[in-house]
Parts: structure tokens; C-alpha cells; sequence
């Protein structure tokens, strides 16, 4: 099934219909054009190239939306995000909409609540970066669990140039990602860095070549997609509490998810098919 982000077949019958400047694709297309597309993997695409993804408030709207209905669909065990065309993943927010607010109208504004649902879904998010991922761009991509970057991929926080500091995450992934020092070097003079250098300081998980970008990350959320999904959710929530819990709480919470997987009919099958020798078949139960 395709699903095309204004298609109102895409919406459960109270629920309005995605911002045409999302896309959702599920399955998303096959990595490298073999066969059919996983049908566990969705792609999300943002939609506006003439403004490098730029993202503003219906582009926010419809990722959260997009990502809520996705983290409900059993039959969807993994997500990639993507910018459309080569030149951005996003390019941040639109600056000229930003320059005359104030703490009051940014306040009453919202959009944090979609910047929370994004980074609360329970699905592996990969990102699939090419171009600019600047600002905004960039704590989106953050806010995944895994990002594919190509070769021709900028990362960067450059808010205070403007004036202003990241204000969706970025000072509190970066720093999580690459350190306290770079963080603050990267923060502080609002220095863009290459994929290379992305990749050296911990902050993706591959460099591929450019025009691959999305086949190699559609690729990993197929291998993603093909364990058993309670496992799989239960392993990132885990390993996200490690960045905001104790060594010793992070090992009791891990203790008690390992054990609770026990009760599970996909920890009965995956240890059945490893002494039989055969290919287990999950059921996400």
C-alpha cells in the first residue's frame, strides 16, 4: 500500500488529513529496486525541495501526525525520513516568518508538542540524510535513532548566528552525541561539519555514497524491520533511558525488560528456531 500524505485514505475517520508537505509511503519503495518494497518499512518523505525541507509549522504538523499513525500500525516495524531531492534533508526554519517574534508569540505558537511526539515514537527511526541538515534539519535528524548520512551531507547548528540558540533538542543530543567540548565548539561558533567528520565524532552511524543514501537506509530498516518487533522496541527504549539514567537504574530497567520479554510468544519461537535450525516467524506477541 501507498499512501500519499493528502489521501484521505490515509486517515482513520477522525483524523484530518496529513499536511501535503509530508509523505508516507508503506511499504516504502525496495532498496536498490529489488523486488517489492519490505513491508515492514515505511518512508516518510518531507516535501518541499524549492525550500531546501525547510521546516515550518504544517511540515512539523505533518511529521508527528505521520509518525503517531505509523507508531500505531502493527503491520509497520520501522522508519526511514527522508528530504525530497538531493540538495537538503531540512534546511532549518523559515527565518523570515521567525524575525519579528517574540517570547509571547513563539510561546503561543506551539510546535513543541510535534517536536515531542516525533522523538517519542517507539519505532527505530532511521534518517536518511543528503544536503543540508542545519538547525532544525539537524536536531530532526538527531531526534532518530540511526542516520545514514551521504557523502554529501552538512550537518550544522548555526542559531547563534541569528542571535538565538538551538531550541528543539540541539543542545542536549549534540552533547550527547559527540561530547561536551565539540558540542559547545560546534554550538558556540556555529561551524558546519562534513559527513566524515560527523561520522568521526559519533554522530551518524554510516557514510555511503551520495545517490545511495536512501537505498542503504531503507536497507538497514529492512534488516531492523526483520527482528522480532516487541525486542526491537523494547531494545531502543532501553538504550535511550541510558542517556538520562544512572548506571544503576539503566541496568535495573535493562534487567527487568530482559526478563519480561520471557512472557512473550517471539522468545518462545526465535530460542525454538535457533535449536531447530530454521528461520523463526515473529508475531509481535
Amino acid at each position: 500500500m501507498v499512501t500519499e500524505a493528502t489521501a484521505g485514505s490515509a486517515n482513520g475517520p477522525d483524523e484530518p488529513p496529513l499536511a501535503p508537505v509530508v509523505r508516507v509511503d508503506l511499504p516504502a519503495p525496495p532498496a536498490f529496486g529489488r523486488g517489492s518494497g519490505d513491508p515492514g518499512v515505511a518512508l516518510v518523505t518531507i516535501d518541499r525541495p524549492a525550500v531546501l525541507n525547510a521546516l515550518d509549522a504544517a511540515v512539523l504538523s505533518g511529521l508527528a501526525a505521520a509518525f503517531r499513525r505509523l507508531d500505531a500500525d502493527p503491520t509497520c516495524r520501522a522508519i526511514v525520513l527522508s528530504g525530497a531531492g538531493t540538495r537538503a534533508f531540512a534546511a532549518g526554519a523559515d527565518i523570515k516568518g521567525m524575525v519579528d517574534a517574540t517570547p509571547a508569540t513563539i510561546e503561543t505558537a506551539g510546535g513543541f508538542e510535534h517536536w515531542e511526539t516525533i522523538s517519542a515514537v517507539g519505532l527505530p527511526v532511521i534518517a536518511a540524510v543528503r544536503g543540508f541538515a542545519l538547525g532544525g534539519g539537524c536536531e530532526l535528524a538527531l531526534q532518530c535513532d540511526l542516520i545514514v548520512a551521504g557523502d554529501d551531507a552538512t550537518f550544522g547548528q548555526p542559531e547563534i548566528k541569528l542571535g538565538i540558540i538551538p531550541g528543539a533538542g540541539g543542545t542536549q543530543r549534540l552533547t550527547r552525541a559527540v561530547g561536551k567540548a565539540r558540542a559547545m565548539e560546534l554550538i558556540l561558533t556555529g561551524r558546519s561539519i562534513d559527513a566524515h567528520e560527523a561520522e568521526r565524532l559519533g554522530m551518524v552511524s554510516v557514510v555511503v555514497p551520495a545517490e545511495e543514501t536512501l537505498d542503504r537506509a531503507l536497507e538497514l530498516a529492512g534488516r531492523i524491520a526483520a527482528m522480532p518487533p516487541l525486542a526491537v522496541r523494547s531494545a531502543k527504549a532501553v538504550i535511550a533511558a541510558a542517556q538520562e539514567l544512572s548506571l544503576a537504574e539503566g541496568l535495573r530497567i535493562e534487567r527487568r525488560v530482559f526478563v519480561d520479554l520471557f512472557a512473550t510468544e517471539d522468545q518462545h519461537e526465535g530460542m525454538t528456531a535457533f535449536i531447530e535450525k530454521r528461520q523463526p516467524h515473529w508475531t509481535g506477541r
